[in-house]
């Protein structure tokens, strides 16, 4: 396997791999990387389609990536992916598959024509006050001490930021600033969180500064992600012949070890209840999905608090079973031992009559039922005990919706702590009261509250015990290689990969982990793209500057000692005039 970049790799179709009709594959997991990962097994390995086993322990495939309409609860989103132009794996697959909703466009077609259409931007970025625009003015607010932080950060080794926290590298300036605010509400960081994970997100996202306060840089699906992404995915593995088995909790994976090689021989399951196990031969290959976000996920009701499950979790003690094999194999217990540290709740509102929407496009500024971009992103009440946030996507967001309705997706990262009306903690809530809470935070006069809460909308939460288990603060060989080194027949795919400069907790990373495998376990003859590289673009970093100092002008002390021809010399040299079209001087 390799990386490339351009148009040469990208246009090029490969031939079929050797012996492509013999091999059979087995994925464990349902989730996006192993769906996109079977897509480039057909398109650009040659498996035959009906060769590919994809077993998955729920009784719906998409993983993290989902979207559904529970009977008596109502609609239910755990979470939304924030999609950007440079996800290059994502779109790569999803320019093969067939659209559900425009005959002979692809996904990728669809979500661009979309996206230019109704481009995606916030008009109020947060609240304050119960409902009043926080009027951030898409400033980030650092000083000049927290400046120096995040250029210390992002210039740093990443062995420098090995097993440090955030609030180990970033003082209190940074953490008061708006920049942190719009960054950990945006991607779900806490200050106890990996400083390495943030330094790779600087790193990977520095091309979007500029649009981080108005998420500007962000691109969303029509629907859900389960119903615009999944469901199209699956459509078309199913037409190719892909056997999906439902109900298979995959529970250990035996090796044979033989000096350096490693490989895959037998993977032990539970369906319906019995035990079985799948012998593997010498054409077949397994990809392994490790760790989960979602696992002992809990749904309550608009009546019933969601639980928080710290019982077994079979993703996560399939991924201990098979690391206690091999030191190759990660640590598991690295993401998975701290559910304190790792939880977060959510929750989905879906509005009943017309009172509820007219607060929403008070705040976002915008028609709710337009059709079109609502909020832009999440709002967030930054004086919210609970830190919440929430957002409105362009509706309707399931298709089975009425059109009098508004789905909502709310979500507060710290669960623990007494809300501001309520006064219970988020955890302890029914969805009736998160539904109260988001109120009090939308302005809501007190008095009207109690009814709206309770006849105005239903309410579904999720507790989620490992969402942000990836950010734990990690050591390098914490994460497996998506191939370790003597691997003959088994990838490792997913969050808790390694792939080296991508970033973890989105979509791109879960594909880019698929294709990585693919590519290095059957030698397809066509690179894998590269991560965007905007972190060397001199372009980029000039602008993220200027933005970082909300265009405050870098002062040159030594600028009225130097004589005016070698300033003017200089301002017509390349640099100059890329520092001056940056706004730094």
């Amino acid at each position: 396997m390799f990386h490339s970049s351009g148009n040469y790799e990208a246009f090029a179709r490969p031939r079929p791999v050797k012996n492509a009709e013999d091999v059979r594959a087995w994925y464990v997991g349902g989730g996006l990387a192993s769906l996109s990962s079977a897509v480039f097994l057909i398109r650009d390995a040659g498996v035959p389609g009906h060769n590919i086993t994809i077993l998955e322990k729920s009784e719906l495939a998409g993983g993290a990536l989902d979207g559904i309409e529970e009977p008596e609860r109502g609609f239910v989103i755990r979470g939304g992916r924030e999609m950007e132009d440079h996800f290059e794996t994502l779109w790569d697959c999803f320019r093969s598959i067939p659209s559900l909703e425009i005959e002979g466009a692809s996904v990728l077609d669809e979500f661009y024509w979309l996206n230019k259409d109704d481009p995606n931007y916030s008009l109020c970025r947060a609240t304050v006050n119960r409902g009043q625009d926080a009027h951030t003015k898409d400033l980030f607010t650092l000083s000049e001490k927290a400046q120096k932080e995040l250029v210390k950060v992002f210039l740093a080794t990443r062995e420098d930021m090995e097993g440090k926290r955030i609030n180990e590298v970033f003082g209190r300036d940074f953490l008061d600033s708006n920049f942190w605010m719009y960054w950990r509400t945006m991607f779900a960081f806490e200050e106890w969180h990996s400083a390495l994970e943030m330094k790779l997100y600087l790193h990977r996202f520095i091309h979007h500064i500029g649009g981080l306060p108005d998420f500007s840089a962000l691109k969303f699906t029509k629907y859900n992600q389960y119903e615009s992404l999944v469901l199209p995915m699956t459509s078309w593995l199913i037409d190719q012949g892909v056997t999906f088995t439902y109900g298979a909790d995959v529970t250990d994976v035996d090796f044979d070890f033989a000096g350096p090689r490693k490989t895959a021989t037998r993977l032990h399951l539970t369906q319906d209840g019995e035990k079985r196990s799948v012998e593997l031969g010498e054409n077949d290959y397994v990809f392994l999905t490790i760790g989960s976000l979602v696992d002992n996920s809990d749904n309550g009701d608009h009546h019933t608090p969601a639980k928080l499950d710290r019982g077994p979790a079979s993703a996560w003690d399939l991924w201990r079973r098979i690391a206690r094999k091999d030191p190759s194999f990660g640590r598991p217990e690295v993401f998975c031992s701290s559910i304190d540290e790792t939880k977060w709740e959510s929750a989905t509102v879906t509005t009943l009559d017309a009172r509820i929407p007219e607060y929403i496009r008070k705040i976002a500024k915008r028609d709710p039922f337009s059709g079109r971009v609502v909020t832009g992103g999440i709002v967030t009440a930054r004086d919210s005990s609970w830190l919440m946030s929430w957002t409105v996507n362009r509706q309707p967001h399931f298709k089975a919706q009425k059109p009098d309705q508004i789905v909502v997706w709310v979500y507060g990262l710290f669960a623990d702590r007494p809300g501001d009306y309520v006064k219970k903690t988020m955890q302890e809530c029914t969805g009736e009261e998160i539904t109260a809470e988001w109120l009090y935070h939308m302005g809501v006069p007190v008095a009207d509250i109690p009814d709206l809460a309770a006849n105005g909308a239903k309410c579904v939460p999720v507790m989620m015990p490992y969402v942000t288990s990836f950010f734990m603060p990690r050591h390098a060989g914490d994460r497996p290689q998506v191939v370790p080194a003597g691997a003959t027949n088994f990838a490792f795919l997913g969050q808790f990969a390694e792939t080296g400069r991508d970033c973890i907790f989105t979509t791109e990373y879960s594909v880019r982990t698929g294709m990585e495998a693919v590519y290095s376990l059957l030698g397809v003859e066509r690179g894998v793209p590269e991560t965007f590289g905007s972190t060397y673009d001199v372009r980029t970093l000039l602008a993220a500057t200027a933005r970082l100092r909300d265009g405050e002008k870098i002062h040159v002390p030594l600028a009225r000692f130097v004589p005016k021809r070698l300033v003017d010399k200089l301002g017509n040299t390349q640099i100059g005039r890329l520092v001056t079209e940056a706004g730094l001087v």
